[in-house]
């Protein structure tokens, strides 16, 4: 299941299988954290010659969300399943899951994010069929959210254009244009986001450069047909068939991998490789857009 499948309306929130808000069982009256900026901490450094402050890296802490004003209704005889399901969807995990909000005219948002919090008030209600005064609580260690659908943006190695066809006739043929290797990449939103570059082969040396700031990635590895190496910017890895790590193979001109972000707007980009490389190689750049 995609993140956000089961969201069919404003109000809604969905995490993992789990749905909230209206149409289900579950209603809420406000959200927190969710449209606010995460802390953050500072590297500014106090000048020790004048007043204020050199200014330094702003770094965000994890996000925090928060459903107040829980709301579980169902007939008395299902109450018990009801509150069990909220309870089965909310229980502690090692991994993140994907958490969508549906806010407003914007459309839904996505972050990944552990439930640490749940709170239902076991009192009257359970006997009437309506529990007021719950919350749920999130933290979602990547303070950013993202659009919910993945871009993907993808090229070939670039070729020659075939030029004029002979005999010559009329209209001219020029034959099909050749690949210019070059890739357009819109994050539209207001946060650096994090790619996920996959290389495929048949391919030497393949290298991807953001033309704007001259940051490279380039691995030092040859890929046959059908070999995959992806790259994760956010986690910093290199793993070839998404299997063994190919860390070691990055060139002394490729950046780390984490600093390779996708900034609000438009970047290009070029696909390069060694020689013996072929025209069917490409380089692709999936992404989501990201939001403070």
């Amino acid at each position: 299941m995609a993140p956000g499948d089961l969201i069919s309306r404003p109000g809604q929130v969905q995490y993992g299988d789990l749905l909230l808000g209206p149409g289900t069982p579950y209603r809420w009256r406000g959200i927190t954290g969710w449209e606010e900026l995460p802390a953050l901490d500072s590297g500014s450094v106090a000048r020790s010659d004048a007043h204020g402050a050199y200014p330094g890296l702003l770094l965000a802490q994890a996000r925090t969300i928060g459903l107040d004003g829980l709301i579980v209704r169902a007939p008395r005889d299902r109450i018990g399943a009801v509150v069990g399901a909220l309870n089965a969807g909310t229980v502690p995990r090692v991994d993140e899951l994907p958490l969508v909000a549906w806010l407003d005219d914007r459309g839904p948002l996505l972050v990944y994010a552990r439930a640490v919090r749940r709170s239902v008030p076991a009192g009257p209600g359970y006997r009437l069929g309506t529990i007021v005064g719950g919350a749920v609580e999130w933290v979602a260690s990547d303070p950013r959210r993202y659009g919910v659908v993945e871009q993907v943006v993808a090229a070939t190695l670039p070729t020659s254009e075939p030029g004029l066809s002979w005999p010559m006739g009329w209209p001219l043929n020029f034959g099909t244009p050749g690949s210019s290797g070059a890739l357009v990449v819109v994050n539209a939103g207001d946060a650096e986001s994090h790619p996920v570059v996959e290389f495929r082969g048949p391919v030497t040396t393949p290298a991807l450069t953001n033309i704007s700031t001259g940051d490279v990635l380039e691995y030092d590895i040859p890929l046959a047909a059908g070999d995959v190496l992806t790259v994760d910017t956010r986690a910093g890895t290199v793993l070839l068939n998404r299997g063994a790590s190919r860390l070691y193979s990055a060139t002394k001109r490729s950046v780390p991998e984490q600093t390779f972000t996708l900034a609000p707007g438009v970047t290009n980009f070029a696909f390069r490789a060694g020689p013996d490389s072929e025209p069917t190689a490409t380089a692709t750049v999936r992404y989501r857009p990201a939001y403070w």
